[in-house]
């Protein structure tokens, strides 16, 4: 397979990229030149109490500084693999840089990590120190370790670190910090493991230095000085990781929020100027704006706005509104619209997302209300981004172009390869993994997509998902599966069929929706079971199953479902940290349920 005979799109490197830099040198950069700037908000109290409290970017310094040395003196070598386990918050990034400004290689895990998910990366990596937010945590990751007396350090002993680090010289810790070269690891992020055990990959401060710069030459209206970010996705993610970065490259004020039920009052006192999140925050934002004008008798004036909003952000990208468009949305503007933006702030005017595709229906929605949704691409290989939308010129239903320095192309089979800036150095003492994932230099990324002819790239499912019926039929189940989720008691679809002769599908319930969906709807509360056995929900789905098939053709259209009465979260172990469903342990656990629908029905 020649890969230069594959469609193709790169981008040109038009800045000077910076080859020489690692992560705490850019940090030190940005210090000198805006020591006071607000680079983060932290929140404070509890309750009615809670405050966001501003951090310099010389406090910060400071404190990485003091961190830094902390560790040095616990005994931390140039190299080792330092752990750290905990919510977003401001610790967890004073942590990290005080790892790297120390020499240490970042190993972080999800605050939902399994006592086996962690024992499996703290042996793999050989992580023997490391941070842990409370003592809950430092109990599992003792448990993980098998080592009753491991004692991490808790974020609420940070002082007693620094303390301990007094005696290492300013001298003796710079020189460890520049010790470290931008080729070497600056982290071991560890794959989700929807198809098996998950694997590290050694990210290099040069790809998060370099992929930083290349990301800013196609947002940079966005991420800048005086932008502020609410960042709530876990920082153990390489997106998010990755925008904590772009951030402090940036100038941009990062705040951040470890507690997802706090969103709504943050996102009112932080007031950013641009979101972050996966597809699923925006799919909730959508479905709870449904549920409240569905509450309060409005439902049919929503779904005007709705339809409103998708039409002008259409028609604006065709490059004409007409008269009649414009009034609606003025006067829905004022209605539905301006409410909207207010709860997320009243500032916001982009959104960067990733982590899955949004879905056209959705963009046109959020880019009609006045929030524009870049929709990016990138895995944990790829330091986060490779390819994303330039606010400029954004096309809706793609996830863009190549970063600066990047390429994508497609292979034959339709799988998306990429190279470039981004792209990861290797899988943690897993060489024969790493040698089978690169084709001719080019990462292969289990992913399915095309290009358009203006190099845009479109995802359009994971090849491994991809499902092949017993006619020899195609079927991606991810366009089939973002479309269900529209509805708000639809928390997570699973579109199956592979090698059987039609689609199906097995729908899990959104328990946080359900109560509010059954009280706008006349119906007494139920609990899942009871929901899945509901004649009126399952007519409600059967309307939204209808109303997916009618967009697809009819090999492709789901023939049957069934609702079940469980919950696919991380906790169970059904879903990756970015909420991607773990297939194969779905297939594995309703193995019965899949049996019954193929030996019950066989539509033709």
């Amino acid at each position: 397979m020649s890969v230069t005979t594959m469609r193709q799109s790169v981008t040109p490197v038009n800045f000077e990229v910076d080859r020489t830099s690692t992560t705490t040198d850019v940090l030190l950069g940005e210090w000198e030149k805006r020591p006071e700037n607000i680079a983060f908000k932290r929140p404070v109290g509890t309750g009615e109490d809670r405050v966001w409290e501003d951090v310099t970017l010389d406090a910060f310094v400071q404190e990485v500084r003091a961190v830094a040395k902390g560790l040095i003196a616990s005994g931390v070598e140039h190299g080792q693999r330092v752990g750290l386990l905990g919510t977003t918050s401001y610790e967890w990034t004073l942590c990290d840089y005080a790892i790297w400004y120390a020499g240490g290689i970042t190993v972080p895990f999800y605050e939902t990590s399994s006592v086996d998910q962690l024992r499996w990366m703290l042996e793999d990596a050989e992580v023997t120190t490391g941070f842990a937010q409370t003592a809950a945590h430092r109990d599992r990751i003792r448990e993980a370790a098998g080592k009753p007396e491991a004692s991490p350090w808790l974020f609420d002993e940070l002082d007693t670190l620094k303390e301990s680090g007094a005696a290492v010289s300013d001298e003796e810790l710079e020189a460890r910090r520049t010790q470290v070269r931008p080729e070497d690891p600056a982290t071991l992020i560890y794959t989700s493991g929807t198809t098996g055990r998950s694997k590290g990959c050694v990210l290099t401060h040069a790809n998060f230095v370099q992929t930083a710069q290349a990301a800013l030459q196609q947002i940079q209206n966005v991420v800048r000085p005086g932008a502020r970010c609410l960042l709530f996705l876990p920082l153990a993610h390489v997106f998010a990781r990755f925008m904590q970065i772009i951030c402090i490259t940036s100038g941009t004020t990062l705040a951040l929020e470890g507690d997802i039920k706090q969103l709504l009052p943050s996102m009112a006192q932080v007031k950013p100027t641009f979101l972050l999140g996966v597809p699923r925050v925006f799919e909730k934002v959508f479905n709870s704006a449904l549920a409240k004008a569905e509450a309060g008798g409005k439902d049919k004036i929503f779904r005007l706005a709705e339809a409103t909003a998708v039409a002008y952000s259409r028609a604006e990208d065709a490059g004409r509104i007409p008269l009649g468009l414009r009034v609606r949305h003025a006067l829905f503007d004022k209605l539905v619209y301006a409410k909207l933006r207010e709860v997320m702030g009243g500032f916001a005017t982009h959104a960067v997302s990733g982590g899955g595709p949004l879905g056209e229906h959705l963009g046109h929605f959020f880019k009609g209300i006045g929030l524009t949704v870049l929709e990016g691409y990138g895995l944990t290989e790829t330091t986060a981004p490779i390819t994303v939308n330039i606010p400029k010129n954004v096309k809706i239903g793609t996830v863009g172009v190549p970063l600066p320095g990047c390429a994508v192309a497609i292979a034959p089979d339709g799988e998306v390869l990429v190279k470039g800036v981004a792209v990861f150095k290797e899988y943690w003492k897993n060489p024969e993994e790493t040698a089978k994932t690169f084709i001719d230099g080019w990462f292969a990324t289990g992913d399915i997509g095309t290009l358009d002819e203006a190099g845009y790239l479109t995802i359009t499912g994971r090849k491994k998902e991809l499902i092949v019926t017993s006619s020899g039929k195609n079927v991606a189940p991810a366009p089939l599966e973002d479309a269900l989720r529209r509805h708000p008691i639809i928390g997570q679809p699973v579109v199956i069929g592979d090698n059987k002769n039609f689609v199906a599908a097995l729908i899990f319930l959104d328990p946080e929706m359900l109560p509010v969906w059954l009280e706008n709807h006349g119906l007494p509360e139920m609990t899942l079971e009871e929901a899945a056995k509901s004649p009126e929900v399952h007519a409600a789905i059967e309307r939204a199953v209808e109303r997916v098939n009618s967009s697809v053709s009819r090999a492709e259209g789901i023939k049957t479902f069934r609702i079940l009465d469980s919950e696919l979260t991380e906790e169970n172990g059904y879903l990756s940290a970015k909420q991607s469903v773990k297939r194969h342990i779905v297939n594995r656990d309703f193995a019965d349920v899949i049996d019954e629908i193929y030996g019950a029905a066989k539509p033709e």
